[in-house]
């Protein structure tokens, strides 16, 4: 026996999609965290990176163009004699169908026809003086008695659809029921706000008005305070609409209003509505204006519809603006977004929102004790996997890579094996050499199942590296000229890739960030990923060198390994005071410091490397001197590889010569 089961689908109505993927934040830590190594705070760093966007996603500062456009466009095209110009027509049918009437009329009495004719050669230019003049003439036309009437109807409708959306195209053809259960509608209204700003009112009251005329409120709004949210927008907009016409047209529209269903009542009943929506809302805009330069004329109804686009534009450009105090993303209004600039924008703030939520609430991001954001421990490590994975790739690409073998006897078998040598003591990798030998025979067109012989050439021995575990002293220079020359975020990357080596791959090391400027001092990798670079003169790597020092004698069964990453010549040392001395052109007693601090680190056995960045002449000798007196090495690097320079020069020292081309370190 079998179930089946009936699927229903239907078509997906908005909201995030539950079929997207997660947000991938790898983009926007590495972006965040590369503004962080510039100087910039976390907060600011993240802000940033929201405004721009991704590679391929819209940043806050793309959807505010796109706001500021569509904002441009509305101006640009449109204007707001819409409603005066259906007028006149109307008024020039009327009058030109009365006209021909007159002249076909042979009954009529000629001193009447002289009379009309008169009426209608003499109307005041004023369309709305014209219209009221006609309000009593007695017309022969029927044709054009029904023009002159549509201009009341059209009147009362767009007057109400300032008021209503919609109501223009609701009242089509409305019979005198239909426009008497509007006036209804008014008065029940205005009832309800009377008593609501009174603090009369009660649910009751709002739910039986409701009930009675919702028709005309398709916002269906579910409370008084949202029925009055939407009628003073609504109003408000309708007000800005007439600050923004010439006062010729605010006069036309104004003497014009008389006529409206032929009924004053209804003005009143709007003025009134008006009246109340003021007082209870006077948070609203109702003085604001536009400067309409387009050739599209709007009629009074769509002309407040575009007053409201305006107006949630103007608000949209405020919530991406994000300037605010206790901004977030979250109060981007998406559903306003997808109406103005379309689907695909709500899509992308909708994202940028999740960024900045998942950011937050994942980890990434956590407050310090001074109350700041700092990138958390868990994005630390996320980027230094990142930027080591890079530092691999470089490494691996590099021309020339060294391919001495040494490997101790006493030393812990690598998992590989290579071809034998001679002075080799490593154990034979028994499976290997076996192998090779059974490939060599048959492809010699032997048998090996007739007996098998050994050749030099078929002998693997296994591999092992030796175990000396490491104490490092990174030493970077922090001095300004590596801000001012575009060295200091790769200083930064290159000091996070080591780190998370060490930290991950290579745990029985030791590694020991110290930076030095005026003054030499450790840091942890939090604290040198966010240094800012500071406007200190001085570089004293005599006092580096005094820490790394320290450091090694902490670590007394470890091999030193001295890593120094410099732009410029010492031009600071450190007094017996604890003072620093600083003097440019360099001090000959800084050099004499700096130098014996580093015979000192030498005759401790010390491998040293110095990582010289840039060509200056003077920094270039300095820099070869010492690294003789030490036995030590050179490594001029470009600053785009400088990671890759040091991991390697790292590696050197770990695996002592053995060649390292397998970068499962980096995975």
């Amino acid at each position: 026996m079998s179930v089946h089961h009936r699927s229903r689908y239907s078509r997906y109505a908005g909201g995030p999609d539950p079929l997207a993927p997660p947000v991938d934040l790898a983009e926007a830590l590495d972006a965040v965290a590369e503004d962080v190594m510039a100087g910039y705070s976390p907060r600011h760093a993240l802000q940033a990176y929201l405004r721009r966007g991704g590679r391929n996603r819209e940043g806050l500062d793309d959807l505010a163009g796109r706001v500021q456009q569509r904002r441009k466009h509305l101006l640009g095209r449109h204007k707001l004699d819409g409603t005066l110009n259906e007028v006149q027509k109307l008024l020039e049918t009327a009058v030109l169908e009365e006209r021909k009437q007159l002249a076909r009329d042979v009954r009529m009495d000629d001193t009447d026809r002289a009379f009309r004719e008169m009426q209608l050669q003499n109307l005041p230019q004023s369309t709305a003086a014209a219209v009221n003049e006609l309000a009593s003439y007695d017309w022969q036309s029927s044709t054009a008695r029904e023009a002159y009437e549509q201009i009341k109807y059209l009147l009362g409708r767009e007057i109400l659809d300032q008021r209503f959306a919609g109501m223009k195209e609701a009242l089509e053809g409305a019979t005198e029921e239909d426009r008497a259960a509007v006036a209804e509608m008014l008065a029940d209204l205005n009832e309800l706000l009377d008593k609501h700003r009174r603090g009369e009112d009660t649910d009751a009251d709002f739910q039986d008005f409701m009930a009675k005329h919702g028709q005309y409120f398709p916002e269906n709004p579910q409370s008084v305070e949202e029925l009055i949210d939407a009628l003073a927008q609504r109003a408000a907009a309708a007000q800005r609409l007439m600050q923004s016409m010439s006062a010729e047209q605010r006069e036309e529209l104004m003497r014009l209003s008389a006529q409206a269903f032929g009924s004053p009542e209804l003005m009143a009943q709007l003025g009134q509505l008006d009246a109340n929506l003021q007082a209870l809302r006077p948070g609203e805009d109702w003085s604001g204006s536009e400067r309409f330069e387009g050739e599209e004329g709007l009629g009074l109804g769509d002309g407040t519809g575009v007053l409201q686009d305006l107006a949630e534009l103007d608000e949209l450009a405020e919530q991406l603006s994000q300037s605010y105090t206790g901004s977030r993303l979250d109060d981007l209004d998406l559903d306003a977004l997808a109406r103005q600039l379309g689907q695909d924008a709500a899509v992308s703030a909708r994202t940028l929102a999740e960024i900045e939520k998942a950011m937050h609430d994942g980890g990434f991001l956590q407050r310090g004790a001074d109350g700041d954001l700092k990138l958390s421990p868990q994005a630390m490590r996320r980027l230094g996997r990142s930027l080591l994975r890079d530092t691999a790739k470089q490494l691996s690409g590099r021309q020339g890579r060294r391919d001495t073998r040494v490997s101790g006897a006493a030393g812990e078998q690598t998992g590989s094996s290579r071809p034998w040598e001679f002075g080799d003591a490593e154990p034979w990798d028994v499976t290997r050499t076996i192998t090779n030998a059974i490939r060599r025979t048959i492809a010699d067109g032997g048998d090996p199942r007739r007996g098998l012989r050994l050749a030099v050439d078929d002998i693997e021995v296994t591999e092992t590296e030796a175990r000396t575990q490491a104490a490092v002293a990174l030493l970077v220079d922090v001095s300004f000229s590596m801000a001012a020359e575009g060295r200091w975020v790769p200083m930064k990357r290159t000091a996070l890739a080591l780190h998370h080596l060490v930290s991950t791959k290579f745990r029985g090391d030791r590694l020991q960030l110290i930076s030095f400027g005026r003054y030499a001092q450790t840091m942890d990798i939090g604290e040198l990923t966010a240094l800012p670079a500071l406007r200190e003169q001085g570089t004293n790597l005599h006092h580096g060198l005094l820490l790394a020092g320290r450091f090694f004698r902490q670590h007394p069964s470890m091999q030193p390994v001295l890593l120094v990453v410099t732009d410029g010549e010492p031009t600071a040392h450190l007094e017996a005071d604890g003072e620093s001395w600083f003097s440019y052109p360099p001090d000959p007693e800084t050099i004499r410091v700096t130098v014996a601090e580093l015979d000192r680190l030498g005759r401790a056995g010390t491998q040293a490397t110095f990582f010289r960045l840039g060509n200056d002449p003077g920094l270039e000798r300095f820099v070869a001197r010492m690294a003789r007196r030490v036995d030590g090495r050179v490594v001029a690097p470009d600053a785009g590889d400088l990671g890759a320079a040091v991991v390697g020069e790292y590696l050197r020292a770990h695996f002592r010569g053995r060649a390292y081309g397998d970068d499962d370190w980096a995975k």
